[in-house]
């Protein structure tokens, strides 16, 4: 398994984005700062609260406008397309078509 924490803060619902790859699986999670820990970018964010995820499948005919789209949800345009450039260098993705 793969994973990796982005701590965006302000620019990001919650401050925090987590990608986990597993196989063909890929999970995005959205946490809660939390701030018992700190509120800087080097605090331990290990216990943060999860308050959102969503998983897809490489192998969909659309893996990556699904990705694409539930990060922009979360985060802006910017650091969607950084994190999904991140996912796609461990895991081939189908679609964008467009």
């Amino acid at each position: 398994m793969k994973a990796k924490t982005w701590k965006i803060g302000e620019y990001a619902k919650g401050g925090i984005i987590t990608v986990e790859i597993t196989g063909k699986t890929v999970v995005v999670i959205g946490k809660d700062w939390d701030f018992s820990t700190g509120s800087k970018k080097s605090s331990d964010q290990s216990n943060a609260k999860e308050f959102t995820r969503g998983t897809v499948r490489s192998t969909d005919w659309n893996s990556d406008l699904e990705l694409y789209n539930f990060l922009s949800d979360l985060t802006t345009h910017y650091y969607a397309d950084m994190i999904l450039n991140w996912i796609k260098t461990v895991v081939p993705l189908n679609g964008r078509s467009w």
